[in-house]
């Protein structure tokens, strides 16, 4: 099963990652990212860019309003994720109890990916995704 574990971070956690070593910070993330390659459940892994470069697209009016960030009353912020291939949604909580930039303000949410197997087979939308997939060497 797939889990994604969503790398969450309030601006008390940002502002700590900012006086950080980058270079240490990045031999500790490739520390884990290791484990996980060699434990062969990664699937996929990505930072994303400061929130301040990012925009909000509003679809609660016609036509949606987008807005430049820094996100006004945002708590926390979707910093990054990791995709995980692993047996349960325990041995995803395992692999997040080991995440390797951890402290106050920083959380991971995990949520499990469903695959297209679990939709009707016969919609046609699913079927041309399905060829999709095959046709990529996605599924």
């Amino acid at each position: 099963m797939k889990y994604m574990l969503i790398m969450r971070a309030d601006d008390t956690a940002y502002a700590q990652m900012r006086e950080a070593d980058f270079a240490e910070m990045l031999e500790t993330v490739g520390r884990f990212n290791d484990e996980l390659i060699r434990a062969g459940v990664l699937l996929a892994a990505e930072g994303l860019a400061d929130a301040a470069e990012g925009v909000v697209v509003d679809h609660s009016s016609e036509p949606p309003l987008v807005t430049d960030g820094p996100y006004g009353e945002t708590k926390e912020l979707f910093g990054g994720f990791y995709l995980l291939n692993v047996a349960s949604i325990q041995e995803a909580v395992e692999w997040a109890k080991r995440m390797p930039i951890t402290g106050p303000g920083f959380k991971t949410e995990i949520r499990r990916v469903p695959t297209i197997d679990e939709f009707p087979q016969d919609n046609e939308w699913i079927k041309r995704e399905r060829a999709w997939r095959e046709s990529t060497g996605q599924l």
